[in-house]
This record gives C-alpha cells, sequence and structure tokens, in this order.
C-alpha cells in the first residue's frame, strides 16, 4: 500500500515548471539627456522632444521583453526615460563614454552582474574610443541561469573578408571577434547556456569571417540567419540584419522556433529616424528549463 501511494504521489507530482522569457536586443541611437551641442555629442545631432521620449517610452512597453541587451546609452537616467524603473533594472558598462552598451532586465528576474569585456573597446582613452561589452548573468524563478553579452562593435567592416590587406575597421572587427570567442569558448568549458546581442555593425552571410571565429571557439545558433529586417524597409524591401542574436550552449536549444521578432515603427517619416532611432528592436522567445 504505502508503495501504491508513493506511485501516486510522484504521478501527481509536476515536472519542473519552464519559464519562458522574450530576449532582445535594441540599439537606441544616441539615447542621451545632454542638449544639442554638447561638447560630447556630434555637432550635428537634434536633441528629443518629449514627444520623441513618449514614443519610445510606448515602443518599450509595446515589445515587452525581459531582458533587453541596449546599445548607445548615456546613462541609467536616459535608460530610465525609456523603461519603466518599477519594471525594470538597468545595468550598464562602467564607463564614462556616451554610447554605452547594457541591459534592461525585468525586475522578476535575478541579475548577477560580470565583470565588463573590457577588451572589446580596442582604443580606450580615445575621444571617440570604441565600446566595452556589458557581461550579465540572469536567473529565471525557476534557477535556470544564462549569460549575456550585450555588444556595439566597430563600425565600417559591413561584410568585407578579414586577413591581410583588411581595412583598419575590418582589422578592428577581426580583433573583436576574437576576444568575444575566448569569450564565448569560456562559457562552452564551464557548461554555461550564453547568448552574445547586441549591434554587430556585420551583416552575416554564409561562410561569414566573424561568425566563423566565433564558431570555432563555440558552435551558435543565429535566428536571424537568412533573413532580412523589416526596420525601415522602402519600397525595394528589407535590409540585412547587422544587430543579432548568436546563442550558444543550451541556449541553441531553448529557443522557440521561428519566434524572431522585428518590431517596426508606425511612424515612416524619414525624420523619425533620428528621434527614435535607424535601429528597429529584435527579439526572441526562449524556454528556460
Amino acid at each position: 500500500m504505502r508503495a501504491f501511494l508513493l506511485a501516486l504521489l510522484l504521478l501527481a507530482t509536476p515536472a519542473a515548471a519552464q519559464t519562458e522569457i522574450k530576449l532582445a536586443t535594441w540599439n537606441i541611437a544616441w539615447l542621451t539627456l545632454k542638449p544639442a551641442g554638447h561638447a560630447d555629442l556630434p555637432r550635428d545631432l537634434r536633441a528629443r522632444e518629449p514627444g520623441d521620449w513618449t514614443l519610445l517610452r510606448g515602443y518599450a512597453q509595446r515589445l515587452a521583453a525581459d531582458v533587453i541587451a541596449l546599445q548607445e546609452i548615456d546613462g541609467e537616467q536616459a535608460a530610465a526615460r525609456v523603461f519603466d524603473p518599477a519594471t525594470y533594472a538597468i545595468h550598464l558598462t562602467d564607463e564614462d563614454d556616451v554610447q554605452r552598451p547594457g541591459f534592461a532586465v525585468r525586475r522578476t528576474l535575478r541579475v548577477i552582474p560580470q565583470r565588463d569585456l573590457a577588451a572589446l573597446d580596442l582604443r580606450a582613452g580615445a575621444r571617440r574610443s570604441l565600446r566595452r561589452g556589458a557581461d550579465i548573468i540572469v536567473e529565471a524563478p525557476n534557477g535556470a541561469r544564462i549569460r549575456l553579452l550585450s555588444v556595439h562593435l566597430d563600425a565600417g567592416c559591413r561584410e568585407d573578408p578579414f586577413g591581410a590587406g583588411a581595412s583598419r575597421d575590418c582589422q578592428g572587427l577581426q580583433r573583436q571577434a576574437e576576444i568575444i570567442a575566448q569569450w564565448a569558448e569560456a562559457r562552452r568549458r564551464e557548461g554555461m547556456a550564453f547568448a552574445i546581442l547586441g549591434d554587430f555593425n556585420r551583416r552575416m552571410g554564409a561562410g561569414d569571417d566573424f561568425l566563423r571565429i566565433i564558431e570555432e571557439a563555440a558552435p551558435v545558433t543565429r535566428p536571424t540567419e537568412g533573413l532580412s529586417s523589416p526596420c525601415w524597409a522602402d519600397s525595394r524591401g528589407g535590409r540585412p540584419f547587422i544587430s543579432h542574436l548568436l546563442l550558444g550552449g543550451a541556449a541553441r536549444e531553448w529557443a522557440v522556433p521561428r519566434s524572431l521578432s522585428v518590431l517596426t515603427y508606425a511612424e515612416r517619416d524619414r525624420s523619425y529616424r533620428d528621434r527614435l532611432s535607424d535601429h528597429c528592436p529584435v527579439s526572441v522567445r526562449m524556454r528556460l528549463p
């Protein structure tokens, strides 16, 4: 009888619940509270008006992601104008740059900050330095963990090959790829699910040099593979993605199939590329066991 009751108890005990989260990346171009003409900003950069901030906050609410990798954020106060502080905690790289990577994380998730991937800033200390990587561990209510790296990489090498004779920008991007590969290899060795998210400033076609360097260190899945972005699409159609989500380790199996989504803006006038962003939020859903 005791064995029978135990069997019934085991059948009645539910399996460990999965936690589904929405993981996104969003470059909110030059998100700053500094006024136009400030010495830290480009001379031709216009300041956002109150209505622009209202629109951005509305899009953040529509996105409704649990974790958003951010780029081009000038401090927590600027981020808080878009992401409700009652709902999201903000983590940014520990540097003074106007364009900082980071994260907005829903407060129902636990955030364990890690040291910045400072090596990504190949020109540290320069007036127009590059950016560090923001590194965190996110823990879901069921205890599942994923390590995340938010990046904004060197521009100017969208698809050109690396190697001998490459431009300065391509040489810099190759070095950044090698640094990220070392980070990914460390996650593979420790058996940690991970994702690298952000503005890579790189189109990644078949056999791409950047992606090859990463995958030699740790296999990754790229939900944007083979797709074009509808962000600011015109009559010619979509454009190649340069913002990506690279999923590694167990995260490759956690991604919900065909869940990639791009939140496009309803405003079509070209002025909104500056008032909102020239980038749209890109997201994917994940089921953490």
